[in-house]
């Protein structure tokens, strides 16, 4: 009997321009720091330096994605979930920060991060910086799960060769 042996098939990997970080962290304000530690470490591992723009920007950005997620999506005994990508196609590469936790009756509206609150308040500030800082930012709901996922893009412009010197 003849056999024909298959050879395995290599898992796909993401092509080199394409990063992703993805974790599930504890639903409380030490694991809303971890989440943004993790996020500027990564980036920085990425190629954007701890100092630069980008990663102060997106890390700020993921600072409070996650504190809103701890106040006001915590359900009890549940998780949010963090997810991190960076995606080069010219002419820019997209960092995108998503944050998931599992509360869906308290959704974010955009319109409210059109105008910032009264000077007097002490809170409510977080997604009107998110707005003015991301290039696009949105709320989804979660597939296949009960709750959504708070995102934001910033968008950086990929060199030219003929920008680069040699």
């Amino acid at each position: 009997m003849n056999r024909a042996i298959t050879p395995p098939v290599a898992a796909q990997q993401p092509p080199p321009s394409a990063h992703e970080f993805t974790m599930h962290f504890i639903s409380t304000p030490r694991g809303a720091r971890l989440a943004r530690r993790l996020v500027s470490h990564r980036l920085h591992e990425w190629g954007h330096p701890y100092d630069s723009t980008p990663n102060e920007t997106i890390t700020f950005i993921a600072a409070e994605l996650t504190a809103n997620a701890v106040r006001h999506g915590h359900v009890p005994g549940r998780d949010f979930h963090l997810r991190l990508t960076a995606t080069a196609a010219a002419p820019a590469t997209t960092l995108r920060i998503e944050v998931a936790d599992t509360r869906t009756e308290r959704c974010p509206a955009p319109e409210s991060a059109e105008t910032p609150p009264p000077l007097d308040e002490e809170s409510g500030r977080g997604l009107y910086l998110v707005a003015r800082l991301a290039d696009r930012w949105g709320v989804t709901p979660r597939p296949g799960a009960p709750g959504k996922r708070v995102w934001a893009e910033l968008r950086l412009p990929t060199a030219r060769r003929d920008d680069v010197d040699c």
